[in-house]
């Protein structure tokens, strides 16, 4: 964990990246993933060699499980056949990190508000979110398809502190993606990077130029309460 000038305490809200960040939803996205190689013929592939690219979405899946980008021919396809096989399981062995829930009571134990700001399409993110019985507690559920642009830009941060009703500078937003960081910033709010998110072998998450760095949830607490 690193120090950081910013006061912390002073936050009016908490805002936090979903997948690799609020939730460890990487063995459902592993299995979709998994149920089109299988299809399509190929051996499953192990959790841990997967779980890096989770927080990249769909791309980061096909990127690691086919070895092809968004310019592939064959991209567009697969992405809906993942979708597809993701949406048919969105929360069967996805759950909160552990030492998260202790990090949410805490925040409304000392009512500050917080919420969820995902690059994840709303058409997912609902019925997980309410699968868990999170949407009864967060202050806001901000989607990839919620505002015009998605992370890396501003926007869904700025939509959760006018939802939540505080001044975005007065937020703090967590993430495990360097998106994620520059989104806070960019939004100009302080900075929490997750190192226990799903980070690929060729992250540098101290070059993000986040204002914190945090190694498990129960660590926020430290900054936050």
């Amino acid at each position: 964990m690193t120090q950081t000038q910013i006061s912390l305490r002073s936050a009016a809200a908490v805002f936090f990246d979903l997948d690799g960040t609020l939730l460890d939803t990487a063995p459902d996205l592993a299995r979709a993933l998994n149920t089109v190689r299988i299809a399509d013929g190929l051996p499953a592939m192990p959790l841990a060699r997967v779980r890096g690219f989770v927080s990249h979405g769909v791309p980061g899946l096909l990127r690691i499980g086919y070895d092809i980008g968004p310019d592939d021919a064959r991209f567009a396809s697969l992405r809906l056949r993942v979708l597809e096989a993701y949406e048919q399981g969105l929360c069967v062995d996805t759950q909160v990190f552990d030492g998260m829930e202790q990090v949410l009571d805490a925040l409304d134990r000392h009512r500050i508000p917080w919420g969820i700001v995902t690059n994840k399409a709303s058409r997912f993110t609902g019925p997980i979110v309410a699968a868990l019985g999170l949407d009864r507690r967060a202050s806001c559920v901000i989607s990839g398809d919620s505002a015009a642009r998605s992370k890396p830009f501003p926007d869904p941060l700025h939509m959760a502190a006018d939802q939540t009703r505080v001044a975005a500078h007065q937020c703090v937003y967590v993430g495990d993606a360097e998106r994620d960081i520059q989104a806070g910033r960019a939004a100009g709010m302080a900075t929490v990077a997750a190192l226990f998110g799903y980070l690929k072998p060729d992250d540098d998450p101290h070059a993000w130029q986040a204002d914190v760095t945090i190694d498990r949830p129960q660590d926020l607490l430290t900054w936050l309460v």
